[in-house]
């Protein structure tokens, strides 16, 4: 073994992620628009399910406001319930 060859017992910190934010409280942003299909595209993934806040970064009285304007323009056919390649 040679004395050169550096062993860690932990793992290598990597670089850090940026911090999540609530985009809402941010640009203080009071209504979400369920007419607004570009803006509630951000808040959906691929097949057409909601993002959860840990991966969005909204706080729980915003994320409950995205839902319930995604919720309403599916209703109202804006936004598809469920798709292959949403984006």
């Amino acid at each position: 073994m040679a004395r050169n060859e550096i062993k860690y017992l932990t793992a290598i910190k990597q670089d850090k992620r940026e911090k999540k934010y609530c985009r809402f409280k941010k640009y203080g942003i009071k209504y979400v628009d369920y007419k607004d299909v570009d803006f509630l595209k951000k808040f959906v993934n691929e097949q057409g399910k909601l993002l959860p806040r840990r991966l969005s970064g909204n706080s729980l009285k915003y994320q409950r406001k995205v839902s319930d304007a995604v919720k309403k323009a599916r209703q109202m056919a804006l936004l598809p319930f469920v798709t292959d390649l949403f984006k």
